[in-house]
């Protein structure tokens, strides 16, 4: 039996285009402009883009010659982090202002309690307008809010009238919202998990919703049980102020075991997730991590820690495939392997490091 979760007021605030925003406001050649942060180069990857680039096909972590071919107009501007890190401050003191409560996601987006708020507002629809108020007034720039029971919900939230929006899900909406909603909605569930429930005629929340619990652990082992009380609208998990990111990893398994010397493109590919997941973060990580499963389930890894973090992820390729030559692969067949990096720090020279935007230049 799952217990009902406790009542809490969770606002989800992400800023909008946060990066492409702060390049509009301080320029004002480039507002109402198609504006990609990046470097040029074959290297080099979106850190963000304005809506008018979006409107061209353009995203964050797509390869900058890519976004360059899909928008030509594009007015590409390299990336300033710490005068973004400087902004995401002043946005945090607006936080503050209403709760001490606030689990930030990345330098654009924050979790925050308000079940109880300092400001004395009487419900957290009206905390959320206020912040974002605030956030216009004083910042010049534009938040996207949303308001839930949970955080689950809030994040969902958020994203429904983006730009510039704000989406509240009340306790006694929560099940007619879900209900409709595909299932890739859900954290956690991406393209391969969204395939695996299609088999079982799993396509929207009400569909999960109707499974026993028994048959999604079956299918899903313990995510099973996550999955059945998120298709119910139930996240007990607490908003946790400044918790640091302990690891940022990815991994994959194969359709058919492999010999270690085809695992090169998987590799890749899950370096550039992982350091496109990354380039959000405020401190950096300077210990790269390989794992891999054998044909048999055995687990092995491998690590490396420098004095310097990887400086781009072509860098970050490069170490996961060098992790890859100590491996004792004779005979042996592998079913999955993963890239992470661990080890996470304070930056003490942000000046010194590029923070998750490769430079083309940038030798490896």
């Amino acid at each position: 039996m799952i217990a009902q979760e406790p009542s809490r007021k969770i606002v989800h605030i992400d800023m909008d285009a946060f990066y492409a925003s702060v390049e509009q406001r301080d320029d004002p050649a480039l507002r109402g402009r198609p504006v990609i942060v990046a470097w040029k180069g074959n290297r080099s990857v979106v850190c963000a883009a304005s809506y008018e680039a979006r409107k061209f096909g353009v995203r964050s972590a797509m390869a900058a010659v890519h976004a360059e071919r899909l928008c030509p107009r594009a007015i590409f501007v390299p990336p300033d982090f710490s005068r973004y890190r400087a902004v995401s401050q002043g946005v945090r003191e607006i936080f503050k202002r209403h709760t001490d409560l606030i689990e930030p996601l990345s330098l654009d987006e924050a979790y925050l309690d308000v079940t109880s708020n300092k400001t004395d507002l009487p419900t957290a629809t009206r905390v959320a307008k206020t912040i974002r108020q605030q956030i216009r007034e004083e910042l010049n720039l534009t938040a996207s809010a949303g308001v839930a029971p949970n955080k689950f919900l809030a994040k969902i939230a958020s994203d429904w009238k983006k730009p510039d929006g704000l989406f509240v899900i009340q306790p006694n909406e929560v099940e007619s919202f879900l209900t409709p909603l595909p299932v890739y909605r859900i954290p956690g569930v991406g393209k391969v998990t969204e395939k695996r429930m299609e088999t079982i005629g799993i396509k929207t929340v009400g569909d999960l919703r109707n499974l026993d619990l028994a048959i999604l652990e079956a299918n899903f082992g313990r995510y099973g049980i996550r999955l059945y009380e998120l298709a119910r609208g139930i996240d007990r998990n607490p908003v946790v102020p400044d918790r640091p990111t302990k690891s940022i990893s990815a991994e994959d398994t194969f359709k058919r075991d492999l010999p270690l010397e085809e695992t090169e493109p998987m590799i890749r590919r899950l370096a550039e997730k992982v350091w496109t997941a990354s380039r959000k973060e405020t401190r950096i990580a300077r210990t790269v991590v390989l794992k891999l499963k054998t044909k048999d389930f055995s687990i092995l890894t491998r690590s490396h820690t420098a004095t310097a973090p990887p400086s781009s992820c072509e860098e970050l390729v490069e170490i996961a495939l060098a992790l890859r030559e100590r491996v004792d692969a004779a005979n042996q067949l592998y079913r999955l392997v993963g890239v992470g990096l661990h080890n996470f720090q304070e930056a003490e020279d942000t000046s010194s490091h590029p923070l998750f935007c490769p430079h083309p230049d940038m030798s490896s």
